[in-house]
């Protein structure tokens, strides 16, 4: 292609980026609560502000913004909003590591400084990465959940929702990490496979195998299957408890395994969830053997004041000395761990806060929402199954939504605050009003703060409006995107949520993306050392090049592995297409053209091929298969326009008159198309293109509607590109220039073709397009002799075999006699020793002959 003198000859992808960053405006991107356009809202996951906007992120936020954009081009008030969702255990943990402390060093107002100050800190960062990537947030809807603003309707939805009943306080056993001295939800423990040991030990005369015998003081039953023969007539009978005295009953449950250990199993509190169960349904005793910070409490004997690793030894050690331990076994166990700092957690019995979950309502409401891809609703089902315990909310941690709840001192009254005082902390504020019950005007303010899922499970009552009143003015939103990492927590908890506080679904569709794997196929995680930072990508290839890695890597829902190449590819396809949008401005402004409906085969075959490419995108786009989307935009601007439709159409384009006009105005319709086909996706790439040939930016034009329909164009043009396509094979087969004369072309076709003269032009021919019969003559011009077969049967007689096979009539050669006189002998003549070599004459002139889709074409080569 010639290079364009109003455009450089290289694109700098981060020169260009660079630039139109400066020059877009955020207000372009704000959402119109007056606005009569449909709303399209989008409940955007809020991260963490840890200061690095991950891989992971990036893809995320990629989907979002190739939705945002696309349905901005389709006329809808859209919102992309972002929040930074700041409280919890990441920022507690990472403030505690940077200043050497933990969170009961100093006061709790000075703690949360330290954590609010290295949040807003870590936003900044977060924030530039993102405006670099070209996502059209709308920053005028941003939230940040530790503002007062925000975490006055968390505190207000709780006060909701423990008015309806959704919310109580209960002692109840929940899962503990000792590390982080707090609570959490089933949804926050993470499993690891560990290996342990089992310990076989003597029980009062039974043996009992135990993977945790540090908990043998708070051992409360020994249970064991009433089928089991082993202990028939045993049910009621007390025993003592080894090491430690106490009498404990032995009772009968189904639920113990009797081919797991010796059959017969000690109930502790709490080992597991079994115990739990066992706990609640036989009414058993409470004994709490470990205390918050994981240390063994008086219960436990000599063993107090031990962590449990060290009670473990001790506990063995001790049945050693008693001669009560049997025998150990290898054990393989999936242990539950707190999700982030990987502490093997606790089961302990503490006075908590709970959010009922009502299986049957949040499943119902999660069946009201389409899920993108569907099979991604079958864990949410799956997760919801498996609820057994309802969610602690309550956390023993700092920086986080104060629960908004005061006790009277002298008589245990719950006090709850206006919701017109909120947002308050009942550490610090009190009561407006003394107690009702007994009016006195001393309080206790709750210390406990509230799970960091409860700011963010509201995200989507936040966007649409919601102001603490029924349900918001634009609510439901239109989709939530996330993970499927998130989708037992923060989709589960934005559902019940919703349903609590409005009675409904909180949107119409929720999108789920993969996880992104490094190029060893793993998660990416520090510890592989295969972390790819955005950032370091940006400044080599730019953040185009990432979108189109993001679009392009994987189905929507499935894990995406990051590739270096597949960027690599993605800048070698802008570079591709910049030589395209060069080439064709430089047409267009190379002399004037008058804009028409394509009337030349070539024009009128791209424009059916561009009308189907974008019913396709758009297709794609609707039902968020980005990869799908984005590699037929690749394929029709590669393959089609470039290698296929330029090539043919560039002798035209220098000529002048109305077939000139037809292919310029061919071009200019499909590059414009093209840019915004690709203005969701490389947005910075597709400005810099629409610049050079349209006017505004490419951002504020409507999605392409482009529609041509010409079916006798698309099956001749096919056939004319794969004409020219096999021609230029002969070329190159014959030794002949591809811009070197041809000669005579005839191609028989079964119906007139009129290519307004493309391909003569760039095959350099003399081409004719003969649809009468074909005046073709065959004759023999030739032998092959196979001389495998005549070297072996005539050796020395190889030569005067050939002369006579030469001497032979045509009717002889095509149909070989059985024998054959060489050298005055009659010789057999055996079989496959030669065949005859046909040529193609028209005329009397030989011809070659090549057939393209069952298409004959003859070609007279030029002397």
């Amino acid at each position: 292609m010639s290079a364009s003198p109003q455009l450089p000859k290289q694109y700098d992808a981060i020169e260009v980026e660079e630039r139109w960053q400066r020059i877009w405006r955020d207000e372009t991107n704000y959402f119109d609560p007056t606005s009569t356009k449909p709303q399209f809202i989008i409940d955007t996951p809020p991260p963490y502000p840890t200061g690095n906007f991950h891989i992971g992120n990036a893809l995320n936020w990629c989907y979002i913004d190739f939705i945002a954009r696309y349905r901005r081009m389709n006329g809808y008030n859209v919102m992309f909003p972002q929040g930074w969702d700041c409280h919890g255990l990441p920022t507690e943990v990472k403030v505690e590591e940077t200043h050497g402390i933990t969170k009961n060093d100093v006061p709790r107002e000075e703690f949360r400084r330290m954590c609010r100050e290295l949040t807003i800190g870590n936003i900044e960062k977060m924030r530039a990465t993102m405006r670099r990537m070209a996502f059209t947030t709308d920053w005028s809807n941003e939230y940040i959940t530790m503002k007062p603003e925000y975490y006055r309707k968390t505190q207000m939805s709780f006060l909701q929702m423990l008015k309806k009943g959704y919310i109580y306080q209960s002692e109840h056993p929940v899962n503990y990490c000792t590390r982080c001295e707090t609570a959490i939800a089933f949804a926050e423990v993470a499993y690891e496979e560990r290996t342990t040991k089992l310990n076989f030990f003597d029980f009062d005369g039974l043996e009992i195998a135990t993977s945790r015998p540090e908990l043998l003081a708070a051992c409360v039953a020994v249970a064991v299957n009433p089928e089991d023969e082993r202990y028939t007539g045993m049910a009621g009978r007390k025993m003592t408890v080894p090491l430690f005295g106490h009498e404990v009953p032995l009772i009968e449950d189904e639920a113990v395994d009797p081919a797991f250990g010796s059959g017969a199993v000690m109930i502790c509190t709490f080992g597991d969830k079994q115990d739990v169960h066992w706990w609640k349904q036989h009414h058993l005793d409470l004994r709490t053997a470990i205390d918050l910070h994981g240390k063994m409490t008086p219960i436990a004997g000599k063993f107090c004041g031990m962590t449990t690793e060290e009670c473990r030894a001790a506990v063995l050690d001790a049945m050693r000395e008693a001669g009560i331990l049997k025998r150990q076994e290898p054990l393989e166990q999936r242990v539950g761990t707190c999700w982030r700092c990987k502490t093997p957690i606790e089961i302990l019995s503490e006075r908590q806060w709970f959010v009922k979950i009502n299986q049957e309502e949040i499943l119902d409401a999660a069946h009201q929402v389409k899920w993108n891809p569907e099979h991604m609703l079958l864990r949410m089902e799956d997760w919801v199954g498996k609820m057994e315990w309802d969610w602690c909310i309550s956390r023993q941690r700092i920086f986080a939504t104060p629960i908004p709840v005061w006790f009277c001192k002298d008589c245990g009254e719950m006090i709850l605050p206006e919701e017109a005082d909120l947002p308050i902390d009942p550490t610090v504020d009190t009561p407006a009003h003394p107690c009702p019950k007994c009016g006195s005007t001393t309080f206790i303010g709750e210390k406990d703060v509230l799970d960091t899922w409860m700011d963010s499970s509201i995200s989507v009552m936040n966007v649409t409006g919601w102001d603490g009143t029924g349900k918001p003015a634009h609510f439901p939103a239109q989709i939530r995107p996330q993970g499927h990492d998130i989708i037992r927590t923060w989709a589960f908890y934005s559902i019940l949520r919703a349903v609590a506080l409005t009675g409904g679904a909180p949107w119409e569709e929720i999108l789920v993306n993969g996880m992104v794997l490094g190029e060893d196929g793993f998660k990416m995680s520090k510890s592989r050392g295969n972390i790819i930072a955005p950032e370091e990508i940006i400044c080599k290839y730019g953040a185009d090049g990432l979108r189109q890695w993001a679009a392009a890597g994987a189905a929507t829902g499935s894990d995406i592995m990051f590739n270096w190449n597949d960027v690599v590819a993605a800048s070698r396809f802008q570079t591709k297409l910049w030589n395209i949008t060069r080439f064709v401005v430089m047409q267009l402004d190379r002399a004037e053209y008058r804009h028409q409906e394509p009337t030349v085969l070539a024009d009128r075959w791209l424009s059916a091929k561009l009308a189907a490419t974008v019913a396709e995108v758009t297709a794609a786009m609707d039902a968020y298969q980005f990869d799908r989307a984005l590699r037929a935009i690749r394929e029709f601007a590669w393959e089609v326009l470039a290698d296929e439709y330029i090539e043919l159409v560039k002798g035209r384009l220098y000529a002048e008159g109305e077939g000139r006009d037809s292919a310029c105005s061919t071009l200019a319709t499909t590059l414009d198309a093209l840019c915004r086909l690709l203005a969701p996706f490389i947005p910075y790439f597709a400005e810099e293109c629409f610049s050079a040939i349209g006017e505004g930016s490419v951002h504020a034009q409507p999605w392409v509607t482009y529609a041509y329909t010409d079916p006798e164009a698309l099956t001749d043009g096919e056939f004319l590109v794969a004409l020219v396509s096999e021609l230029r094979r002969y070329k190159h087969d014959h030794g002949i220039a591809l811009n070197g004369p041809l000669g005579k072309v005839t191609v028989m076709v079964p119906h007139p073709i009129d290519d307004g003269g493309d391909a003569a032009r760039t095959l350099n021919a003399d081409l004719h397009w003969h649809t009468g019969p074909a005046d073709l003559e065959q004759a023999i011009t030739d032998i092959k002799f196979n001389m495998a077969v005549i070297g072996k049967t005539f050796r020395k007689d190889a030569s005067a075999f050939m002369d006579a096979v030469k001497a032979l009539l045509e009717e002889e050669i095509e149909h070989p006699p059985a024998t054959i006189q060489v050298n005055g002998a009659e010789v057999a003549v055996p079989e496959n020793a030669f065949s005859p070599v046909y040529s193609y004459m028209i005329e009397g002139e030989q011809v070659d002959v090549i057939t393209v889709r069952d298409v004959i074409v003859t070609i007279q080569r030029s002397a």
